[in-house]
């Protein structure tokens, strides 16, 4: 019988487990499913660009997988039980449970309200591409003059701002951060942010919390009230529910918590990539949600996948940070060099190199996901019945 892997979900680290499972594995032994509620992959690093009215190369998961051996399967999670070893979807025709003897959850993230009184009703969002399409067609309709208030100034607040001042010159666009702009860049990459914000014309609303979102304004914890016409909302991300709803080992967040192989530590047959695992990195510091953190995650986990089940090496390649990457519009960027651990060093590459740099990595992420094992050779092992076995009889610890 065949060893069933199941995939859920075809963002950066779900598409590229599968497809590096896929070209690890030979397809007689295995049978790989990857399910995904979309027919296209959506490069989530972009979605600002979409927002902003940019129209972003199709990539349909029928070519992307095609002579691989993955199986798409178009469904929607609705839930997983770790201890029957299924996954419940359903697709247009009706609900439905999977089986599987290995599951890899990249189930993801969504944006996070953060608890706060309106956000929910009255911002936009653009963790997704459902989100990012009802922010752009509402800045279509925008009329020039009025107020966006993208809050949250990390690299999703600073990207959204620039990228919509840019396309949009005759909006008044506004940036509410909790504190400086820029304040965990270096010298020279904060320079150079302000340096960009001033010539958009973009308001910085520095140390300033958001407390209460409404159609038109948002207020702060100062007592201010900042008019909005538009909220983008960008103050961080939550994982998917799903997983704190199973018998998983997760934490508080939601995260489940996985070890050097991206293992869960409490059921040895669930693997968790990307947003959906806690992984701990360099300085033992919890990795940051993001495509960087992400990547890495899911090569390591489908290697140790295929190691476990032909008798191979373990990985064991440590997950560090080299860059952080910034796009502030079509013509500007700033690349920040960061230590394994993620924190600034002085070292920054700024202007129309860095614009440039930060699009070669988003093309280098989406051919990555296209070519799981980064063009090199591969050899398709064999699996052996004993681990296929033994990895379908592995059982929670008690």
């Amino acid at each position: 019988m065949q060893h069933r892997i199941v995939v859920l979900g075809a963002g950066y680290t779900g598409a590229i487990a599968a497809g590096r499972l896929a070209r690890r594995l030979r397809r007689e032994d295995v049978a790989i499913t990857l399910v995904n509620a979309e027919p296209h992959f959506v490069e989530r690093v972009r979605m600002h660009q979409l927002a902003a009215g940019q129209d972003l190369k199709p990539r349909p998961f029928s070519e992307m997988f095609a002579g691989t051996g993955v199986g798409l399967r178009l469904a929607k999670v609705t839930g997983v039980d770790v201890d029957r070893r299924t996954v419940a979807v359903v697709d247009a025709n009706g609900a439905e449970e999977l089986a599987y003897d290995t599951l890899v959850y990249a189930l993801g993230s969504g944006w996070n309200a953060q608890g706060v009184p309106g956000a929910a009703e009255h911002a936009y969002e653009i963790a997704g591409r459902p989100g990012a399409l009802r922010l752009r067609e509402r800045l279509a309709r925008l009329d020039a003059g009025r107020t966006v208030v993208v809050v949250g100034g990390g690299l999703t607040g600073l990207e959204a701002a620039t990228e919509i001042a840019e396309a949009r010159p005759d909006l008044d666009v506004a940036l509410a951060a909790r504190g400086d702009l820029g304040d965990w860049l270096s010298p020279k990459g904060r320079e150079h942010l302000r340096k960009v914000f001033g010539k958009l014309g973009i308001t910085v609303h520095e140390h300033t919390t958001v407390t209460g979102v409404e159609a038109e304004r948002v207020a702060t914890a100062d007592g201010r009230v900042i008019p909005a016409a538009v909220t983008v909302w960008t103050t961080g991300f939550a994982v998917h529910p799903i997983a704190k709803a199973t018998a998983l080992k997760v934490t508080d967040t939601g995260q489940i918590v996985v070890d050097g192989t991206m293992r869960s530590v409490s059921h040895p047959d669930v693997y968790a990539v990307g947003d959906a695992a806690m992984v701990m990195g360099p300085g033992d510091k919890p990795l940051r949600m993001s495509c960087a953190s992400g990547t890495p995650t899911a090569w390591q986990a489908a290697d140790a996948i295929a190691a476990r089940l032909t008798g191979g090496k373990l990985p064991n390649t440590p997950i560090r940070y080299f860059n952080q990457c910034i796009s502030l519009g079509r013509k500007e960027g700033l690349i920040q060099y960061v230590t394994a651990d993620d924190r600034a060093v002085r070292a920054a590459l700024t202007g129309r190199l860095a614009a440039v740099y930060k699009e070669l990595v988003c093309k280098g992420a989406a051919w990555g996901v296209a070519n799981p094992t980064l063009g090199l050779p591969t050899r398709r092992r064999r699996v052996t019945r004993e681990r296929a076995a033994a990895g379908s009889a592995v059982k929670a610890p008690a």
